[in-house]
């Protein structure tokens, strides 16, 4: 069994034990957190898709931990013109957990 969830303008395919990485999301380490927007559940033989959420339904989690992610250099040049400009960036990340999944 499985899910698609949508959350800070991004979909994921969740499964229940399932370890993965999110846009920082409010809440303290250990907490539970609640996804709403369910796209589609898929079980062994059926398949629900959502018109643009299934009804019902809901992924519940429990936050790991905040992270930063890896630096990322964002570099721009202009050619001949001898114009450049170097940035970096790190995003802020939370892992997540699934615990269980709870469909219409």
């Amino acid at each position: 069994m499985y899910a698609i969830i949508k959350t800070s303008g991004k979909q994921y395919k969740v499964e229940p034990g399932q370890d993965f990485d999110v846009d920082r999301i409010a809440g303290d380490e250990g907490a539970a957190v609640e996804f709403a927007d369910v796209l589609a559940i898929v079980k062994d033989d059926s398949t629900v898709f959502g018109t643009p959420t299934v009804a019902g339904a809901k992924v519940t989690a429990e936050i790991k931990k905040h992270f930063r992610g890896p630096k990322l250099i964002v570099f721009k040049m202009k050619r001949r013109k001898r114009s450049r400009r170097k940035n970096g960036h790190r995003q802020e990340l939370t892992r997540i957990t699934v615990k269980e999944i709870v469909g219409a």
